[in-house]
């Protein structure tokens, strides 16, 4: 006869080996939807994102059921939500667990919905999505943890009201990052940039690449990645090159005094708009900017689309490559800097060399200098 030591060690091993492979399918299952939706060779379209967020939440949610049979836990599961589980620990813990877990497959979920729901709405940034995200998610997890506490704690209120308490002492002590977070909700709501925008943040200029609750990211157009906190994003002057969709592009040149600047400027517009990088609307336009040491300077202004660092630079090289072409062309100077340097001898000087050419030599008689 087998003793009953020996039936419950060989159970428990068996349930612990049904265990490790339920939960290793639960991650190999997850992987492997995770990673096919990640191929960037297959077109996803929201709903199948959604499908597929819905297939994660509910295979989460089978290995927790199965591993809730297979540990027998539904009878002390169920005793401790009709009793709060004030008597079976166990049984809180267990519940515990399942509440965090099914919080962690829902966030996911939640997000694919939000996405489904504002990504077709144009008033919607990515941005603010994000932030929407975000909070849905810290709610939710909020909820759990106060399901868990409610758990294994009579008195709620009493450790509410003690949370209450270190929430101010941590708000007292990380002020900065409060700062922070809530220049971030300043800067979702304002819409200064977007994500992809080109703009200029102080001494920091590049294309914005992410916008957190925290912090704004900036690639510069040297590659480097710049992180700054949003409090002093909404503390500097802020200016977005591509709010409009477009960028004015100014190239400075000099025309020589000898030519007429009217004409010099006519050449100009007119080359400029044979450009295929250049905007026809808002046309072209060639103003006088200065009067220069050695020229007249001219300003010649162009538009481009969809701007970034690479399109400005070729389309300030062409403008400049074209315009000068045009005016060797016409014969039109474009002159460079002169100066002439002359030096005027004082006459205290010139009374000085002359006492020197008359002056006698050391031996009495005249020098070699004055009988040249």
């Amino acid at each position: 006869m087998v003793e009953p030591a020996i039936v419950g060690e060989s159970k428990l091993l068996s349930q612990l080996l049904v265990t490790v492979l339920v939960v290793a399918a639960v991650l190999a299952m997850r992987y492997g939807i995770n990673r096919w939706r990640r191929r960037e060779d297959l077109d996803h379209g929201r709903r199948v994102e959604l499908v597929l967020s819905m297939l994660l939440a509910l295979v989460t949610a089978g290995g927790i059921v199965i591993l809730v049979d297979l540990w027998e836990l539904f009878g002390p599961l169920a005793r401790s939500y009709r009793n709060l589980g004030l008597q079976d620990l166990a049984g809180r813990i267990l519940l515990s667990v399942v509440v965090l877990a099914t919080t962690y497959a829902l966030t996911d979920l939640v997000g694919r919905i939000i996405g489904e729901f504002t990504g077709t709405r144009s008033s919607i940034s990515e941005h603010q999505r994000e932030i929407i995200y975000r909070l849905t998610q810290v709610s939710l997890y909020t909820l759990a943890a106060l399901v868990v506490v409610g758990l294994f704690t009579r008195n709620l209120g009493s450790l509410l009201v003690g949370a209450g308490f270190l929430g101010i002492v941590v708000g007292m002590a990380a002020r900065q990052t409060l700062g922070a977070m809530l220049a971030g909700f300043v800067l979702m709501f304002s819409r200064p940039f977007e994500i992809g925008d080109w703009v200029e943040i102080g001494d920091s200029e590049g294309i914005v690449t992410e916008i957190t609750v925290f912090t704004t990211r900036i690639q510069t157009f040297d590659g480097e990645y710049v992180m700054l906190p949003n409090d002093e994003v909404s503390g500097q002057p802020i200016i977005n090159r591509t709010r409009k969709g477009r960028l004015r592009i100014e190239v400075e040149v000099g025309v020589d005094y000898d030519h007429d600047p009217e004409y010099a400027a006519e050449v100009a517009r007119e080359t400029v708009k044979e450009l295929d990088r250049i905007l026809d609307v808002p046309t072209p336009q060639v103003v006088g900017k200065r009067f220069g040491d050695s020229s007249i300077v001219l300003g010649v202004r162009v538009w481009i689309d969809n701007p970034s660092a690479r399109r400005m630079w070729r389309a300030r090289t062409a403008v400049i490559e074209s315009v000068t072409d045009a005016y060797a062309a016409e014969g039109i100077k474009i002159p460079f800097p002169q100066r002439e340097l002359m030096g005027r001898a004082e006459e205290g000087g010139l009374a000085l060399a002359e006492r020197r050419e008359t002056a006698p030599a050391p031996d009495g008689g005249p020098e070699d200098g004055a009988n040249g």
